[in-house]
């Protein structure tokens, strides 16, 4: 009886686990490719808000529509918030990229004039509504209902571990895994990564610097964005809070650290992270919960130390992140 009792409490909080930190996942891979390019935009919660209210927003608006589809919702908010993110990117990339100011104010304004864009978005659709904003019960059990057909999800502990999340989770294992394969398996990916390594040589190699750091920076940015959407649609129930996201993109951005810059490991590092959250609700530890809410950044400054001592080449953050690039000083 205890054992049954033991496993079934593992199998919940490694669920929990998964669905908490699917978000995250997002917010972590999309920072991954702009980083990979040499852009370090800390804006990604600005980022996470934005995605959140427009996606939200989306769906809402359009369940509103006669003969409104489910599915159809779906697409559409994680398109609107791809979308919101990538603009929002966009906005960086001229700023760093084209015009060279310091990407670690810029992406500190990102992160404040996103929120502030995404909170405002969320507050006007309340304020026109006269009451809280959320999606109608038949796009939230599409939202949060796992893709795969009941038989699947009642097998005893495989059902509950592997065919029980939202679609969220396993797209976001999808880019995840797709993001490893072209960065490292194909020639996009290594100019990518040239760009990021040494903007100079990749130049020289006749490679477009520019392009390749827009062209991951906005992408970065919109897959960042669908995170947000994810967690206003499923872990905050469908329903609009103002400040539900809030610490989510900064967790992101430690993640990347944790993960050392690889979409592969951020797919167990977004549920060890999203396990640390839920930790202290699960398990009710006498620790008062700002400590633990705080327990994934001490993770990803331990693991910052740690690689910083190792100096292995492959664990490093790209040699231009963070740098402008002047190309009349190549």
């Amino acid at each position: 009886m205890m054992e049954s009792t033991v496993a079934t409490a593992i199998v919940a909080l490694v669920t929990a686990a998964v669905l908490n930190g699917g978000p995250l996942l997002y917010g972590t891979i999309g920072e991954v490719l702009t980083e990979k390019a040499g852009n370090l935009n800390l804006g990604v919660e600005g980022l996470m808000f934005m995605g959140g209210a427009f996606g939200l927003g989306a769906a809402f608006y359009y369940g509103k529509t006669a003969g409104a589809s489910g599915h159809v919702a779906v697409v559409l908010a994680i398109l609107v918030a791809f979308l919101a993110g990538a603009l929002g990117s966009l906005i960086y990339s001229v700023i760093t990229i084209t015009l060279r100011a310091n990407q670690n104010v810029t992406g500190l304004a990102l992160s404040i004039f996103g929120t502030g864009v995404g909170q405002y978005m969320g507050e006007y659709m309340r304020v026109q509504q006269g009451s809280y904003v959320a999606v109608s019960n038949t796009f939230k059990a599409i939202f949060q209902g796992s893709p795969f057909p009941a038989a699947l999800q009642q097998i005893p502990v495989v059902g509950q571990l592997i065919f029980k999340y939202n679609i969220f989770v396993y797209l976001g294992v999808g880019i995840a895994v797709v993001m490893w394969f072209v960065l490292q398996r194909t020639h996009l990916g290594l100019n990518l990564r040239a760009v990021g390594e040494s903007p100079a040589t990749a130049d020289a190699a006749g490679i477009n610097v520019i392009r390749h750091k827009y062209l991951a920076t906005v992408i970065g940015g919109g897959i960042s964005a669908i995170g947000g959407m994810v967690y206003i649609m499923t872990i905050a129930g469908g329903v609009w809070n103002h400040d539900g996201l809030s610490g989510e993109g900064w967790l992101a951005v430690a993640l990347v650290i944790f993960c050392l810059w690889s979409p592969l490991r951020a797919l167990w590092g977004s549920v060890l992270f999203g396990g640390l959250l839920v930790l202290y609700l699960r398990f009710n530890l006498p620790i008062p919960s700002q400590i633990s809410q705080i327990l994934p950044y001490i993770v990803a400054v331990i693991v910052l130390v740690a690689i910083s001592m190792r100096r292995k080449r492959e664990n490093q953050a790209p040699q231009a992140l963070g740098n402008a690039y002047f190309r009349e000083e190549r």
